[in-house]
């Protein structure tokens, strides 16, 4: 019978493949993962940083958007309390306009009128946490100033026309404000020029007077309602996009941890496997020690 000579070498490789087996394996089962070292699964490790960057960048969309969707709630309902006092103003133009009112309740309201242009004029210089919102890109500063020294006050927008926008993963670009001209100041649908001119024209105690202003007050009214409509799409689509993007995040998640998540179960019982091959490798090897290895041979 032929003896492997190498019979005692394989036997300490062994051992020592097992050994390894066994502390990879109690690695796994306790740290929880499958790979804790590139060199163990360079391809699996590689799609680990893929899945990672796109975890990533998927969690710093969704923090953005949250505030951003702040921000865009915020001008929403900023435009809404000016639609609310654009026909507040209306209606009292309306009623002066209509010949019933006398001198002193025609400069009432004037005053009353005056009071909703600077209140309209504060809602334009909305701020929210440190950011004006109706600046175009230049966010940091008051975006209109009023001179009170003519008449009728002169309002000057310190803004740009600039729209910000954010962009989703998916390459979606979505608008995030409206520049303050666009709303308040526009050529032909000036809010505050409107609201200006009818607290000049009841001022004056002139009965009808206003009609011609109450009427462009009337357009621009619709003109701020349609820049709104603007507004409330981005909510809408923002929201639709955070959604999808935290599903897609949790599906990454996921996938990320199938990836490199150890399966307890089956790596528990290829560590006893390991353990129980060991020991069975070590009494062969310490059987070795007693007598010749001819002795262990069967004729």
């Amino acid at each position: 019978m032929r003896v492997d000579p190498f019979y005692i070498v394989n036997l300490s490789n062994s051992l020592d493949q097992t050994q390894v087996a066994q502390e990879q394996l109690s690695n796994e089962l306790s740290s929880g993962l499958r790979i804790s070292q590139i060199g163990q699964d360079p391809v699996a490790a590689a799609q680990n940083v893929e899945l990672l960057n796109q975890i990533n960048r998927d969690d710093s969309f969704t923090q953005t958007a949250s505030l951003t969707k702040g921000i865009l709630q915020v001008t929403d309902s900023a435009l809404g309390s000016v639609v609310t006092q654009l026909n507040q103003a209306i209606s009292l133009a309306t009623e002066a306009d209509n010949g019933t009112l006398n001198t002193s309740d025609l400069k009432s309201v004037s005053n009353q009128i005056a009071g909703i242009r600077d209140e309209v004029l504060s809602l334009a210089n909305t701020n929210y946490q440190g950011v004006y919102l109706f600046g175009g890109s230049h966010t940091g500063a008051t975006p209109f100033t009023v001179d009170n020294a003519t008449m009728p006050p002169t309002v000057t927008y310190n803004g740009d026309q600039d729209v910000n926008t954010i962009v989703s993963p998916n390459g979606q670009s979505i608008q995030l404000n409206l520049p303050g001209d666009q709303i308040f100041t526009a050529p032909g649908m000036s809010v505050i020029d409107a609201l200006n001119n009818l607290v000049v024209d009841f001022a004056n105690g002139s009965s009808g007077s206003g009609i011609p202003d109450t009427s462009a007050l009337n357009a621009a009214l619709t003109y701020v309602s349609q820049q709104r409509v603007k507004i409330d799409n981005s909510i809408t689509r923002l929201t639709d996009a955070s959604s999808a993007i935290t599903g897609e995040s949790m599906q990454l998640t996921q996938a990320q941890t199938n990836l490199m998540q150890a399966d307890i179960a089956d790596v528990s019982t290829q560590l006893s496997l390991t353990q129980s091959q060991q020991t069975a490798l070590m009494d062969v090897i310490a059987g070795l020690g007693q007598g010749s290895l001819f002795d262990k041979l069967v004729p």
